[in-house]
């Protein structure tokens, strides 16, 4: 039998972080904690505006279920997934947040990382950028001086992005990726690429509308640097359909409902010869560790989520100058609750 806790958080960030459609100082987040005997799972999903779910949404879908979550079996995350994933279709939030934590609990009660009992080994895993926010560039410059790292990503969406780069150029050598959060135009797009790419951008992130297939075409076929889905890469359908218009694809563990179907984009991705990254969503250190199993499949990764935060609630993966660890001797995520 398996026991089902949920809790909320509201996680404080260093500074303001604003998008082209979104500013916020505090994160609020739902952690699932699954227990079978002496072991307990951790799973996240943080509340989102864009895509319309709040703890509240998200903590009503999962008591609705309550009965069936602490009735089933864990005989492997995969079919736990497949069992609850029937009543979850409407939120893929809160399935995001069961997953991980039945994730955890199956590593925790066979006594391996995820990551060791998917067969990988930690190894030719890529470093994880720092996001900076959307900000005066005076604040922007003052943010990356206060975390020097080796790998940027830089919000943009405003009338001043190339004015910016340009700025932020001044300041340091790393590798910038730019995440326009469909903030662009096509001949934005495609002219914004060129100069970018005379600045060490390494990538163009979800430049154009979500929606805007026939513009995305043409950026595909004319833009200087590679482009990566975001907002239009947000079930395992959509990679499919991101092929031929984006180069690679930013998977989101919350969007997607999970390591489970995220594991399945991965593979289908590659088959089809494109990047694949994995991106958070500012959680805390319970989200950041999940996605740290998969990062020997992946080509980038954005797990930055418990760095932009002024205090973690859980303790898990370490990140230094964008290298992450795997604490040694934990199972499962390698996740614990503290607060």
């Amino acid at each position: 039998m398996l026991k089902l806790t949920i809790r909320s958080f509201d996680l404080p960030l260093r500074h303001t972080f604003t998008i082209s459609y979104d500013s916020r100082d505090v994160q609020p987040t739902m952690i699932v904690e699954l227990q079978h005997g002496e072991h307990k799972g951790y799973g996240e999903a943080t509340s989102n505006p864009y895509y319309g779910f709040t703890i509240e949404s998200m903590t009503a879908a999962l008591e609705n279920i309550r009965e069936q979550i602490e009735s089933t079996e864990l005989t492997s995350p995969e079919e736990f997934w497949a069992q609850m994933q029937p009543h979850l279709t409407d939120n893929p939030f809160a399935l995001c947040a069961l997953d991980l934590a039945a994730n955890d609990l199956f590593g925790k009660m066979k006594g391996q990382p995820l990551y060791k009992i998917w067969g990988l080994e930690a190894k030719n895993m890529p470093l994880t950028n720092y996001t900076i926010g959307i900000d005066t560039v005076e604040n922007m410059v003052k943010k990356l001086q206060e975390m020097p790292w080796p790998l940027y990503k830089i919000k943009l969406g405003t009338k001043e992005d190339v004015a910016i780069i340009k700025e932020l150029r001044k300041h340091t050598d790393a590798i910038f990726r730019v995440d326009a959060n469909c903030a662009w135009g096509m001949e934005e797009t495609i002219e914004n690429s060129k100069q970018l790419k005379e600045l060490g951008v390494q990538f163009i992130e979800q430049p154009m509308k979500a929606d805007d297939l026939e513009g995305m075409k043409q950026v595909y076929e004319r833009s200087e640097l590679p482009l990566i889905a975001d907002e239009s890469c947000i079930t395992e359908s959509d990679v499919s359909k991101c092929h031929g218009l984006f180069h690679g694809v930013n998977i989101k563990l919350v969007k997607c409902g999970g390591l489970t179907p995220a594991r399945r984009m991965i593979a289908e991705a590659k088959s089809l010869g494109m990047k694949v990254m994995v991106g958070c969503m500012t959680e805390s250190s319970v989200g950041i560790s999940a996605i740290a199993q998969l990062l020997p499949m992946l080509d980038y990764v954005d797990m930055d989520g418990a760095l932009l935060l002024s205090k973690d609630i859980a303790t898990g993966v370490t990140i230094e100058q964008g290298k992450v660890s795997y604490s040694e001797n934990v199972n499962g995520t390698g996740a614990a609750l503290i607060a």
